[in-house]
């Protein structure tokens, strides 16, 4: 197994550094490394790119603003010398954020998660995908999630909440990821830090949804089409 691995990094001695640590590290290969993000487009659109190494302070676009712009990303390590822009990075979902300088040590925690999150992907998509469940790494082991047992999933900076009437599941996947493999015609995204099942919603009161003792909030901008979709054909009202 190796995770094909992209760096975007107008620095050449970034680039040389990250290029030695990837070659160290045996299961990552290096798929490209480009100085622009512009550069890197028709790479990562083939859809054989794993993992992406990415510079926040870029000429021209910022990582952050050319991440946001792609349509469907691979798993980010957002690498940059300012540590301030952490939080939006994860905003987005970053599987990790580095902080240069990159020791190897912190670079292969990365690289592990990296490696734990497309070794969840081919067991699900093994497993066949569209079925009723997915795998998901929590305490050290495997943990088999049920669709209809979510009732919804929490993004957290660097790691993901799944809640169940029973219990909590905390994985450090993306939110994103999470995503991909929950059914969207069961699932909705109503706000950039939370999905909920739609059947398990019991009551909604402004921008509040209320699934038994949780509040879950709704965003501003997705509250017209999480409504259309929830009150579709099933809104009763006096004619």
């Amino acid at each position: 197994m190796t995770i094909r691995s992209v760096i975007i990094d107008d620095e050449p001695l970034a680039r040389k550094g990250l290029k030695e640590y990837i070659n160290d590290a045996g299961f990552l290969e290096l798929a490209g490394e480009f100085d622009s993000p512009l550069q890197a487009t028709e790479l990562i659109s083939s859809g054989s790119v794993h993992l992406l190494f990415l510079d926040i302070q870029l000429p021209r676009i910022t990582g952050l603003d050319y991440f946001k712009s792609l349509q469907q990303p691979p798993p980010v390590v957002f690498t940059t010398a300012y540590p301030e822009y952490a939080l939006e990075g994860f905003e987005v979902n970053a599987l990790d954020y580095l902080v240069k300088p990159i020791s190897f040590e912190r670079f292969l925690k990365a690289a592990h998660k990296a490696k734990e999150l497309y070794e969840l992907k081919e067991r699900n998509r093994a497993e066949g995908g569209s079925g009723d469940y997915f795998f998901i790494k929590t305490d050290s082991k495997l943990v088999k999630i049920f669709y209809d047992e979510i009732l919804f999933v929490e993004a957290l900076q660097n790691y993901v909440t799944i809640h169940t009437a029973t219990r909590k599941y905390m994985t450090y996947l993306t939110f994103r990821a999470v995503e991909e493999y929950l059914p969207a015609e069961q699932f909705l995204k109503v706000h950039k830090s939370y999905i909920v099942a739609a059947s398990k919603i019991e009551s909604i009161e402004a921008n509040d949804i209320r699934i038994g003792p949780h509040h879950i909030p709704i965003s501003r901008n997705q509250k017209e089409e999480v409504m259309e979709r929830l009150l579709r054909n099933r809104f009763l009202k006096r004619d």
